[in-house]
């Protein structure tokens, strides 16, 4: 199903990066959730892009952070250690080379109960923020958690399910979907039922109690919106022509259809829709904004101060050069940069990697037009083209490299400017599709492991992209291309590229000398 365009422009976090921050954060949570007791002890294996780069993307720190239960925009995740030291909570890392055929971002969290007891849980970042437990108890489970989720430890004896379907029904609690997992015949199970509301506490407990039950638990991810468990009830795609066919028959612009569709979606309808929307407004609003106000320092010390250098020379540059929306714009974009960079609180559209384009382009252009009143339709509008990137590709660059996180914000961008410019849904998709030509098979390469440099730099270019993009449509300067094939492409070409190129740190700049030499202690 298509993500909810809050999977999209969201989550909310802490920096510096949405699938080893966020989502790292989010895995540890849901693996406290899940554990049978209090968590005394924790070991975190790291395999893949997670184990290559997991210090310089505070990942150590997120993960620490969801043991210890904060939100995704808790400004208390970079001091996480000192948490878990007055809290009792023992930890450690270790990194592994045996991640063949697991996700680039998988993570084992082996956690030792006060009891004396101990659960090992797997889980696998897949971008965005969005995460995936793939293993549980060494038993292979397929929980995402997007929905209400009844999550039960079981042993596999008759009656169990029976018993938990019967205390659902008794309590009118409808089951979207429901699904058991076991290691063998007559063993440990787990099943995880998908609901159409959440669960009260006592119910929980009931389920806890019954005949053959070990453990029970409803599973929440911290950060994400509530859905409908059943699924939009309003307009649907799964692809550009879709949207555009819905487009047409409503005669409507993206960013409505999109809209519709979320209210639709979330659980409280309209109003629960527009209120997070404002609230993914208001805090772009800040991003942009606070780092050339006040200068932060990033993480591994590549950022400092860059945005504000742009913003003031942007009146003796912007005339013969970038002109003064698209310098703003630029400013705006490296500002979200170093702030997420200094584990500040910004907004992952769709990325944290990628940050910067979507809030830098599109705010600068209400800024530009005096059209503030056209911003939330616009974030409507890049909210379903990277919706239909992520359903049809990914926007992770441990997977696709940069051309899936910048190319993607790039081209939500493009679509986003062109519907604040009054341009056609059609108008919209070509501007994305060739935003995302142009920076077809751009690699993913952070110097020392870090979401500093080149990142910033390719937000930059990321807004220069989408504005002329966006200028190149609105001038019915075609593209031969469809939106839907350009994703298609660009999935390809991602699956193409070496892993060196895929958030490792091991190719591209930074395997630069100079870059190494400058990234000190980190690799």
């Amino acid at each position: 199903m298509l993500p909810s365009a809050f999977e999209v422009l969201g989550p909310v976090m802490v920096g510096p990066s949405s699938s080893h921050t966020a989502g790292a954060l989010r895995l540890a949570r849901v693996a406290r959730e899940i554990a049978p007791g209090r968590v005394s002890s924790v070991e975190f294996t790291l395999y893949n892009s997670f184990a290559k780069t997991y210090l310089g993307h505070g990942t150590d720190k997120a993960l620490v952070a969801g043991m210890l239960g904060l939100d995704t925009d808790d400004g208390r995740i970079r001091d996480s250690f000192s948490l878990a030291a007055e809290q009792g909570l023992a930890f450690s890392f270790r990194t592994s080379d045996e991640g063949t055929g697991l996700h680039p971002n998988t993570v084992d969290i082996a956690m030792g109960l006060a009891d004396g007891g101990s659960l090992t849980v797997r889980g696998e970042s897949v971008g965005g923020g969005r995460v995936r437990l793939s293993a549980v108890g060494g038993v292979a489970v397929d929980v995402a958690g997007e929905y209400p989720t009844l999550f039960v430890h079981h042993g596999d004896r008759p009656g169990v399910l029976a018993r938990l379907t019967g205390a659902l029904s008794a309590a009118s609690i409808n089951i979207a979907t429901i699904r058991t997992f076991r290691d063998a015949r007559g063993g440990d199970a787990y099943t995880v039922a998908e609901l159409d509301e959440a669960l009260p506490a006592e119910l929980v407990a009931a389920v806890g109690a019954a005949p053959g039950v070990i453990f029970a638990t409803s599973l929440t991810i911290p950060g994400a919106l509530p859905v409908a468990a059943e699924g939009p009830q309003g307009p649907d795609f799964s692809c550009g022509a879709d949207l555009l066919a819905l487009c047409r028959e409503r005669h409507a612009s993206i960013g409505s259809v999109m809209r519709e569709r979320e209210a639709g979606l979330a659980v409280g309808g309209a109003r629960a829709a527009d209120e997070t929307m404002g609230r993914v407004r208001r805090a772009m609003e800040v991003s942009v904004r606070a780092t050339v106000e006040r200068p932060e320092c990033s993480l591994g010390g590549f950022l400092h101060g860059q945005a504000r250098a742009v913003e003031r020379r942007s009146g003796a540059l912007a005339a013969p050069l970038l002109g003064g929306a698209l310098s703003a714009a630029v400013a705006g974009a490296m500002a979200v940069l170093e702030r997420s960079a200094a584990m500040g609180v910004i907004v992952a559209a769709p990325t944290a990697g990628s940050a910067g384009v979507v809030p830098g382009a599109l705010i600068a252009c209400a800024d530009a037009l005096g059209a503030q009143e056209r911003l939330e339709g616009a974030l409507w509008c890049a909210a379903a083209v990277g919706a239909v990137v992520m359903a049809n590709g990914s926007v992770s660059g441990a997977e696709g490299g940069c051309q899936a996180e910048v190319g993607t914000a790039s081209a939500m961008a493009a679509a986003g400017l062109c519907q604040m410019l009054y341009g056609s849904p059609e108008t919209c998709l070509t501007a994305a599709s060739i935003a995302l030509g142009n920076l077809l098979g751009l690699v993913c390469d952070p110097v020392g492991g870090l979401v500093e440099f080149p990142c910033q730099n390719r937000n930059a270019i990321g807004v220069a992209n989408a504005f002329t993009s966006a200028q190149l449509a609105l001038s019915s300067v075609g593209c031969p291309v469809p939106f839907d094939e350009a994703v298609q492409a660009m999935t390809l070409v991602g699956n193409a590229l070496p892993v060196s190129l895929r958030e490792t740190a091991q190719g591209g700049l930074a395997a630069c000398p100079s870059a190494c030499a400058a990234c000190g202690s980190w690799d």
